[in-house]
């Protein structure tokens, strides 16, 4: 377990992304052996957003009674019937939408999802946020985006927390942003850990991040022995200075307590890790953070 920051919450060192808990294809009995299985595994912390399908009403259905013993984080702007995306009107809204489907009165990490800079700046959304923190509708105000946005959210002092991309592919943060946050007491949950797994050749490549990390993988050419590929991503960004907890998303049981077990073996040899870094380095050809 680790402190998030300044919020005072303690979270597990894994978490558990749940984008594909909220896939209506997934079966209902199989979304809750994943959620009661990961709090058996020790993981209390839950990351969902309301772009993920049926996520947030299956982990407030099957964790609600669980409640005291998880941290739930969640994402808003965006997705509430009847109201326009990125205003100071559609936080609220969010927020209530969301208490309704995590059964709870309290969302811990509450994150304005990886929206641009130029929204990220409106201070209607900017005060909106601060004052459900007020209320007491949210713990921790977050922000989950990269480059540019997650630098003005870190140095705007309006977030507690930040959710943010690192990996063996994605290691710009690491120069600076990131350890920067958590010294002035900001939390950072680290996500694709495992950069889309794009070492495994039956993996495709569905999405722009993907076809990125594929890239510079191929162009980085590193030799991940002596350990399996899982375990060098898991460890590296688990441990990575500066960050809290990584986020893992799965459907499968077996894989997060594979990258629990992982974590808990502690960080790479300095000899590794300073190789892995040095290679990013000289291979970053406008290699940004992918949102």
């Amino acid at each position: 377990m680790r402190v998030l920051g300044r919020t005072g919450l303690e979270v597990s060192v894994v978490g558990f992304g749940t984008g594909g808990l909220g896939d209506p294809a997934l079966p209902e009995r199989e979304a809750e052996r994943l959620l009661l299985g990961a709090l058996d595994l020790g993981i209390n912390l839950f990351d969902t957003a309301p772009s993920y399908g049926l996520s947030e009403e299956r982990i407030g259905r099957i964790l609600g009674p669980h409640r005291k013993d998880v941290v739930l984080s969640t994402k808003g702007g965006y997705g509430v019937p009847g109201i326009l995306d990125w205003t100071g009107e559609v936080i609220p809204a969010g927020i209530e939408q969301a208490l309704r489907r995590l059964r709870t009165d309290v969302i811990d990490v509450y994150h304005l999802h990886s929206c641009p800079l130029e929204v990220l700046r409106r201070e209607p959304i900017l005060e909106a946020v601060t004052r459900a923190v007020q209320e007491g509708k949210i713990r921790a105000a977050a922000y989950s985006g990269e480059n540019e946005a997650l630098a003005f959210a870190v140095e705007s002092g309006r977030f507690s927390v930040v959710q943010t991309s690192v990996n063996l592919c994605d290691q710009r943060g690491l120069d600076g942003l990131v350890p920067g946050a958590a010294a002035q007491g900001t939390g950072v949950l680290a996500k694709r850990a495992l950069a889309n797994g794009v070492w495994r050749e039956d993996r495709a490549d569905a999405d722009d991040a993907s076809r990125a990390y594929r890239h510079r993988l191929e162009t980085m050419k590193l030799d991940p022995a002596p350990f399996p590929w899982d375990e060098l991503a898991i460890r590296f960004a688990a441990h990575a200075p500066g960050v809290t907890a990584i986020l893992v998303g799965t459907r499968s049981l077996e894989r997060l307590a594979r990258a629990v077990e992982l974590a808990a073996r502690g960080p790479l040899p300095e000899g590794k890790v300073g190789a892995l870094r040095a290679r990013f380095r000289a291979c970053d050809a406008g290699w940004v953070g992918q949102v």
